[in-house]
């Protein structure tokens, strides 16, 4: 971590690949809203097959979350923009809804910024998980204008809100965290991207086109049970903020030992907060 540049850029790929695998999902499932889904259980129609559109889902851990707690028969028609990925969804997920409900997957290779007007009219509902804070301005008012039009519910869970809390604290974690949180509003490819703030910004659209959104907290616990996404995040976090700021690069390797020491003895926890979205159509 005394480099910068590409080995730091390396680093923030590798916490998200760690992070937005399967070693992160048993932290996601603990953290998501179970409030909300019991909000989003009774709009949602309990004598048709569910149309639910996953936007962005990764190897399929929305599904396998929220299928069992569903009552309905479900049809979930996947999104995403890497084949890799697809191909474990349909491969890996032999899912049930509650009490048996049969589901069913299609899988689509789709940028989810470029939604056709008519690819979620069939939906019951669209969800999104760890997205939103990815996505510029224009995608997220694209992304909120395609999933308005459906007139349906949308579940959008994790979205990152810029802070988190490592106890026992230290003199640079704020230092870390500001760093991190500019990376995440930084621009690439000549985009900027909106990080933190797409959650706050997502909630405000939606409620200006007349939709009913209701905020929950999300935040990742974790502790001596999750020592290796523990390790994955810290070090794409700092890799991040250094990134950023390259000052940083010079107390970074000390402070990534010492944290990485509290780790492998269990003695670091970290609180990771997020926001998850209800929007009801009115």
């Amino acid at each position: 971590l005394h480099q910068t540049g590409d080995r730091a850029a390396e680093l923030a790929v590798q916490m998200e690949l760690a992070c937005r695998s399967y070693l992160r999902e048993p932290a996601d499932a603990s953290a998501r809203s179970l409030v909300l889904v019991d909000l989003l259980r009774r709009k949602l129609p309990r004598d048709a097959r569910l149309a639910i559109h996953d936007l962005g889902c990764g190897t399929g851990s929305m599904l396998r979350w929220l299928a069992p707690q569903l009552d309905s028969a479900q049809h979930w028609v996947m999104y995403d923009r890497d084949d890799d990925l697809l191909a474990e969804v349909d491969s890996r997920n032999v899912v049930l809804g509650a009490h048996a409900a049969p589901v069913t997957i299609e899988v689509r290779p789709r940028d989810i910024t470029r939604l056709e007007p008519d690819d979620l009219g069939t939906a019951s509902l669209v969800t999104a998980s760890a997205l939103l804070d990815m996505f510029t301005s224009d995608e997220l008012d694209r992304f909120v204008t395609s999933c308005a039009r459906a007139q349906c519910p949308v579940l959008l869970t994790l979205s990152v809100v810029g802070h988190v809390e490592l106890s026992p604290a230290d003199e640079l974690d704020e230092a870390f965290q500001q760093a991190f949180n500019a990376h995440q509003r930084r621009f690439t490819d000549g985009r900027q991207l909106l990080g933190p703030d797409a959650a706050s910004m997502a909630g405000a659209a939606f409620t200006a086109l007349g939709a009913d959104v209701t905020v929950s907290s999300s935040p990742w616990h974790l502790g001596p049970d999750e020592r290796a996404l523990t390790a994955a995040w810290l070090e794409g976090w700092v890799g991040a903020a250094v990134e950023q700021e390259p000052a940083l690069g010079t107390n970074s390797a000390a402070y990534v030992r010492a944290r990485m020491e509290q780790v492998e003895a269990g003695e670091l926890t970290v609180r990771v907060d997020h926001h998850d979205l209800l929007v009801l159509p009115r």
